[in-house]
């Protein structure tokens, strides 16, 4: 016969560590993604027309000109 108790709590405890598994926040953000996404946006704000006017007004305070 089988124990159906020993089945249950077998069971249940699988089901816990599963549930408290996808729970956690280091399973759901991968840290190399979060790295590429913040070196796509310092390009993308790097390559804008407000950060390439800046560096223009910086070369002209400078005396290089632009280049």
């Amino acid at each position: 016969m089988i124990d159906y108790f020993a089945l249950a709590l077998g069971h249940g405890l699988l089901a816990l560590a599963l549930l408290r598994l996808v729970l956690r926040e280091e399973t759901d953000v991968d840290p190399r993604l979060r790295e590429l996404d913040e070196k796509a946006e310092a390009a993308r704000e790097e390559g804008s027309a407000a950060s390439r006017n800046a560096r223009r007004r910086a070369q002209m305070k400078d005396g290089s000109g632009p280049k």
